[in-house]
């Protein structure tokens, strides 16, 4: 019996096979704010944390938002590919996921003005965190809050914006190094490709803002610099916001415009459908798989090319997951919630679809527990 969800799935590259996953259920990047030494190197909680999820039998394990320079981490407890002496401890990491038949992803990103905040984690605080408390200035589109319990961050001029995308081409370098199989570009949830590329927050008059090719020509920098210093033989993806759900802002249309444009033309083959993060008050329809109908949209502009697009949102079961993917509405779903609580969610959900037990993507250690 065939299986949409056990399916392979190989996410396209410009040179060479693509890298081939097991099945279509990865790991969504997901912040653990554990970073204690506030250095941005992987402990052992990330270890932990993402190689439950190989043994469970995700195909794609995605770290959490890494991001490309200090100043750009949500919080100071984030984890980071600014440095060298970062990649030992990703590389760890990375070795096991492989060793336990997933692969490896890492979302390099920059919070931009939604930077320096309180980890997320139970009973914290909101709003920025003052430097006297060990924050920072923060940095943005404009000089204006990206939120309104936020501090109104330095508007980047041109010349820091080249230095910018260095950055991230530098970070694609070490995430070479650590042994990632995959780099996905975090231009989602408000955050600072996604203040570049939102008319809510872009106001800028020079060639970084004004029309949708202005406001886009940041993340095109960045993709042309990272897909430059990345392997041509190493999958690119992107995670977009495809709406801002709030009139006048970011749209699942221009959502759709740019990541064809990305996909034709700078190599990038893998496209996640999250949402929101800026403007408000927004009209979010949150409930189980509420963000697959943007996945579904940019699939349709994607038709005649081989990246694959993968839903994230609410994403609860087997059923749902396979009912998404046998219907065309997605190539691979983004398991966030329901692997924190389950990481060995991939491998109930080849139970719950009855896939033998010698097929199962579960380690071998757990054999006995009869997926």
């Amino acid at each position: 019996m065939s299986h949409f969800l056990m399916n392979p799935v190989t996410l396209p590259s410009p040179a060479g096979p693509g890298l081939e996953l097991r099945n279509r259920a990865f790991i969504a990047p997901m912040c653990q704010y554990s970073v204690e030494a506030e250095d941005g190197v992987p402990t052992d909680w990330h270890l932990a944390h993402l190689g439950a999820f190989a043994a469970g039998g995700f195909s794609l394990v995605t770290a959490e938002a890494t991001a490309v320079e200090a100043r750009g981490r949500i919080s100071a407890r984030d984890l980071g590919l600014w440095d060298d002496s970062q990649v030992p401890a990703h590389r760890r990491i990375t070795d096991f996921v492989h060793s336990q038949g997933a692969a490896a992803a890492v979302q390099l990103g920059h919070a931009g003005g939604k930077a320096s905040t309180h980890p997320w984690l139970p009973g914290a605080a909101e709003g920025t965190v003052p430097a006297s408390d060990g924050g920072w200035a923060t940095v943005g589109a404009t000089d204006a809050p990206v939120l309104p319990d936020l501090d109104a961050p330095h508007a980047l001029s041109e010349e820091e914006l080249g230095l910018l995308v260095q950055a991230w081409a530098d970070a694609a370098r070490r995430a070479d190094t650590a042994g990632y199989d995959a780099i996905q570009i975090h231009a989602a949830h408000g955050y600072l490709l996604h203040q570049f590329l939102s008319p809510l927050n872009n106001t800028r008059t020079d060639g970084y803002g004004g029309d949708e090719r202005g406001r886009t020509r940041l993340l095109r920098e960045v993709v042309a610099a990272v897909r430059a210093a990345w392997p041509a033989h190493k999958a690119l993806g992107i995670r977009f916001s495809g709406t801002d759900w709030v009139d006048g802002g970011w749209d699942v249309d221009a959502t759709a415009r740019m990541a064809g444009e990305l996909v034709r033309e700078h190599g990038v083959g893998w496209v996640d459908l999250s949402s929101g993060g800026l403007g408000g008050p927004a009209a979010i329809p949150v409930g189980p798989g509420y963000q697959v109908s943007l996945a579904d949209h940019v699939r349709a502009e994607l038709a005649g090319t081989d990246a694959v697009v993968s839903a994230v949102g609410l994403i609860h079961n087997a059923m749902q997951a396979e009912t998404i993917l046998a219907t065309g509405q997605a190539d691979a779903v983004s398991i966030g919630r329901a692997a924190l609580r389950d990481p060995h969610w991939a491998a109930h959900a080849a139970s719950d679809l009855r896939v033998s037990a010698a097929d199962s993507p579960a380690a071998d250690q757990y054999w006995r527990a009869n997926w």
